[in-house]
């Protein structure tokens, strides 16, 4: 006889309500696009262990106490993943996914200032706001408001996509050029200087900044499962570290601040695995995909 009957049969005969007793199965869900995010039921508190097509280790990410297991999957992420409990003998889930095409593109006659920190003032700044920000990213809150899907952070046109690699070149004002290629990582929306920006999933801030180098007005907003959004170049901040956030109750307002070429929003989404002490290993993921998520039920029975 199982466990999961000797606790049941002593729970009735005590006359103890029946213990709750996680689902002994594992499912995965959500986008499975490159950049995109799994939810996957499994026993919880137990952890699953995503490979590649041959074998190779990806990485191990715990589930919660609700038993769901949240993967984020790298842009660059190979197209066949296998999902196995670590401690349970069930089936594994094979996925596979649909592959990104992203677009290159070249940005000519930008202002090299708004590209990198050139003086020594400026380099000493993004220096402080780096290290503020890799404190926040080292942060974590409890929550599952990713599980009940996203919504668009303000009102407006999306102006630039996550994922395509942008070649920049052009002048400082000192006179000397700058050639930089990079990933867009963000999802941009063009709205006026002023726009309300709202909480796309509930959260936990854990970093709110009138001031950092690159982004300027910054908040991060901790969903939960290790999913944290980060707003960026606000000309408002209306929320400091430990508020917590229901979906679509205000942040701040859009601006112009931080090294930008116009006023927007870049909305980020960047996935840190729970199970690991280190965050080198955390990437971004595609928040347009997030808006096409389904709301997600707990693995519990």
């Amino acid at each position: 006889m199982f466990l999961r009957d000797w606790l049941l049969i002593v729970a009735i005969w005590v006359g103890l309500p029946a213990p709750a007793i996680a689902a002994e199965t594992l499912t995965c869900s959500g986008q499975a696009t490159q950049g995109g995010l799994l939810l996957c039921s499994a026993p919880a508190e137990s952890t699953l262990i995503v490979s590649g097509p041959n074998g190779e280790a990806k990485r191990e990410v715990p589930v919660n106490a609700d038993g769901v297991g949240t993967i984020g999957l790298l842009r660059t992420e190979t197209l066949e993943l296998k999902v196995a409990s670590k401690e349970h003998d069930l089936p594994p889930q094979l996925v596979t996914l649909a592959k990104r095409d992203d677009p290159f593109r070249t940005i000519e006659g930008l202002d090299c200032d708004k590209v990198d920190a050139r003086t020594p003032e400026q380099k000493a700044h993004a220096g402080r706001s780096w290290q503020t920000k890799q404190n926040a990213f080292g942060t974590f809150s409890d929550g599952n408001g990713a599980r009940s899907g996203f919504i668009v952070p303000t009102d407006g046109p999306m102006s630039s996509p996550f994922g395509p690699a942008r070649k920049y070149i052009g002048v400082g004002k000192d006179g000397k050029p700058c050639d930089k290629t990079s990933v867009h990582y963000g999802y941009d929306i063009a709205v006026p200087i002023g726009t309300s920006i709202v909480a796309p999933a509930a959260g936990t801030v854990i970093l709110g900044d009138e001031d950092l180098y690159y982004e300027g007005g910054t908040v991060f907003l901790d969903h939960g499962d290790g999913l944290v959004s980060v707003f960026m170049h606000m000309s408002a901040v209306d929320v400091a570290p430990g508020d917590t956030v229901s979906v679509g109750e205000r942040l701040g307002a859009s601006g112009n601040t931080g090294r930008t070429t116009g006023p927007h929003l870049h909305w980020a989404v960047k996935w840190r695995n729970p199970g690991s002490d280190s965050r080198k290993r955390d990437f971004y993921i595609d928040p347009a995909l997030l808006l096409e998520l389904e709301p997600h039920a707990s693995g519990q029975e």
